[in-house]
């Protein structure tokens, strides 16, 4: 059974692997996940990954993948080689890309979620890369594409008007090792207090319309504050 715990994933950006440790030495035990990205795995490496899991905890390895199929494809593998539960993936990179990654995954243990559009995107900067229409169509046309390619979720803003839950919870998402499973609309995650590479802030409200299957904290509150996040969720 999913309690509140399992189902919140704490971000460990940090700037090296010594504040990270910290982290989850306070927060061990009572999160569900901690979300390793670019900047603690840039400074910490996948030894810090190992690290982690190989306390028990599960890690979400957020390096949002974004290359031709054959290396995302690698890439996927050896984070699965790493152990971790979660892995992401560019849906911008195209139906191709996420159908390479989605075969690239373990039969057992990791799934991976589409990143649709960044927050720190408004309509204005999607038009100057050539991607037309609002920031709330954009994200339901890639979380359509996602579920298409056999991704087991999105990561989406969580603005009501941006939310493809509704869109997701239509049809199942296949999954290539499990057969056909039900897809919820789930792996929408919420995020916390705008953060300054933010276009589009976030309230409380919102955060909560949005009902994020699994909702992301930011490392850079207290650890206090964390843990009554945790009550809440």
């Amino acid at each position: 059974m999913t309690t509140p715990r399992d189902r919140l994933i704490v971000a460990l950006d940090v700037q090296d692997a010594t504040a990270a440790r910290a982290m989850v030495d306070r927060l061990a035990g009572h999160v569900g996940m901690f979300k390793v990205g670019t900047q603690i795995f840039t400074a910490a490496g996948p030894e810090f990954v190992r690290e982690v899991i190989a306390r028990g905890e599960k890690v979400f390895l957020d390096l949002k993948f974004h290359d031709i199929p054959n290396t995302v494809a690698g890439a996927v593998s050896s984070a699965g080689q790493l152990g971790v539960s979660l892995v992401d993936v560019h849906a911008l990179g195209g139906k191709d890309m996420m159908e390479a990654a989605v075969g690239a995954l373990p039969a057992m243990g990791i799934r991976l979620l589409a990143i649709t559009i960044l927050t720190s995107h408004k309509e204005e900067t999607l038009g100057t890369i050539g991607v037309s229409g609002s920031v709330a169509d954009s994200v339901r046309r890639l979380a359509v594409l996602s579920r298409e390619a056999g991704a087991d979720g999105v990561v989406a803003s969580p603005d009501a008007g941006h939310s493809p839950r509704g869109v997701l919870a239509r049809r199942p998402v296949p999954h290539r090792d499990a057969g056909h499973r039900r897809g919820r609309g789930r792996g929408l995650h919420r995020g916390g207090p705008a953060h300054p590479g933010s276009g589009r802030p976030r309230g409380r409200r919102r955060r909560h319309r949005a009902r994020a299957h699994r909702p992301l904290a930011p490392v850079r509150t207290s650890p206090r504050l964390h843990l009554a996040w945790h009550r809440v969720c």
